[in-house]
């Protein structure tokens, strides 16, 4: 019985490993990995651009016209 019980614990602590891991990926890492996504598929398909391919027009997802930063120092796509 002692046993079974060892192997529990060592299970539970497993799965609240596995679930925090999980928890700090999505909420500090996934944000970030989405928004370069977002910005790199936006950049892709700009229609207009200044010289240096620094600010992009493109139409979002809602049909909107909208100017990004294409230069890679700002992540933040709306």
């Amino acid at each position: 019985m002692k046993e079974a019980t060892g192997e529990l614990n060592i299970t539970v602590i497993t799965v609240v490993a596995i679930a925090a891991i999980a928890a700090f990926f999505y909420a500090f890492i996934w944000p970030s990995i989405k928004n370069n996504l977002n910005r790199q598929t936006l950049c892709s398909s700009a229609y207009q651009c200044n010289e240096s391919r620094d600010v992009c027009n493109v139409i979002d997802k809602d049909g909107k016209k909208t100017t990004i930063d294409c230069s890679g120092t700002n992540t933040d796509v709306k």
